[in-house]
């Protein structure tokens, strides 16, 4: 599985592109950012850890944090993102602290494992709503137009969601990880030795051996 199929993966799983992807794929970064103040910083590493380990979390594998998919995220937000959806992202952060102190009566990093769990499914299942009822009524505009002979109607694009993001980057960047790929996933180096077909036996792990 090489990058760009494992990020037409990511998408299928979130629900739409994942942000960033294709300017990560081409090398680029964003040198022209003006707003420092929604940069990430090494000070947000623990907390995108702690988040990305409530999605992710330590079986018999290693987690997300032990992938420290926080530093990747920063990263990619920093580099790859638009200024727009990187105040998105940054106003999400907040959002999920707010929510866990108001679920929680206290902040996100000061929650038990448990209530971040509890926390994180609650606004999945809020991004997902949405989501849903965003589509359903595209769907619905759609069809009138056409009912009406509108050749010329487009579908609104699906605002973006900081959850999603939050979810993207937390696979994107475990599964790019040594942890993730070793690990998680059955490992056969590239390049390495050619083996034309390789027993799967039930239950075992896919395989992985990113090439680029």
């Amino acid at each position: 599985m090489d990058r760009r199929e494992l990020l037409k993966m990511i998408a299928a799983l979130t629900g739409g592109a994942v942000i960033g992807g294709e300017a990560f794929l081409s090398g680029c970064t964003n040198k022209d950012q003006k707003a420092a103040s929604i940069l990430l910083t090494e000070k947000d590493v623990p907390f995108l850890n702690e988040v990305a380990e409530t999605i992710l979390p330590a079986t018999k594998t290693p987690g997300a944090k032990a992938a420290n998919v926080g530093q990747f995220m920063t990263v990619v937000i920093n580099d790859c993102y638009e200024e727009e959806d990187q105040k998105i992202f940054r106003e999400g952060m907040d959002k999920i602290n707010d929510a866990c102190k108001k679920m929680h009566g206290h902040s996100f990093m000061e929650a038990k494992p448990e209530e971040r769990h509890q926390l994180l499914l609650s606004i999945d299942k809020e991004t997902k709503d949405f989501m849903d009822k965003f589509n359903k009524e595209q769907e619905i505009k759609e069809k009138a137009a056409r009912d009406r002979g509108d050749k010329s109607y487009k579908r609104e694009q699906m605002p973006k969601q900081y959850y999603s993001m939050v979810k993207q980057l937390t696979l994107w960047g475990y599964f790019t990880s040594k942890e993730g790929i070793t690990q998680a996933l059955r490992f056969t180096p590239v390049p390495g030795k050619y083996v034309g077909c390789i027993d799967y036996k039930k239950g075992e792990a896919a395989f992985a051996g990113l090439d680029g």
